[in-house]
């Protein structure tokens, strides 16, 4: 069962999900990250984790225990598949692939995501049009005459 049944596409198409999300069960921050690496073409842990470090998704060093239980949790859900290779050369590795429904998620992602450039877009613009016009700040209160006399 979907966590928030009602939420429809809002009239633009887009998943009404709640922050950064798309509708459903998953939140974590690293999923759309994992997923469209992996359809980029990285297919091993090390190799998301390098690529996740360069990408600057998580603030500070990568919890590569997080990675690795996003990884399990992405197959358990069958949004992506592995198999165990051995690189010629190379020590045994697994590799990720997605399922289709693993496109289908980032296909989601991929929307919510564009929403969200779109607000943060007009943010920007929005705040920059605020403080261009924001008045010069005022010098320190004149002083009460009264003040002086005391």
């Amino acid at each position: 069962m979907d966590e928030f049944p009602n939420q429809s596409p809002n009239p633009a198409g887009i998943p009404r999900g709640r922050g950064w999300r798309p509708a459903g069960r998953r939140h974590r921050w690293l999923e759309p990250f994992v997923l469209v690496l992996i359809a980029d073409g990285t297919c091993h842990g090390y190799a998301l984790a390098a690529r996740l470090g360069d990408l600057g998704v998580a603030p500070g060093a990568l919890d590569v225990g997080e990675l690795y239980r996003t990884l399990r949790e992405l197959e358990l859900v069958g949004l992506v598949g592995s198999s165990w290779v051995t690189p010629q050369g190379g020590a045994r590795r697994r590799d990720y692939v997605l399922t289709d429904a693993g496109w289908a998620r980032l296909a989601e992602w991929e929307t919510v995501m564009r929403a969200r450039a779109r607000l943060v877009t007009e943010f920007l613009g929005a705040a920059g049009r605020a403080m261009a016009a924001r008045p010069a700040p005022a010098g320190p209160p004149a002083a009460d005459p009264a003040d002086r006399a005391a």
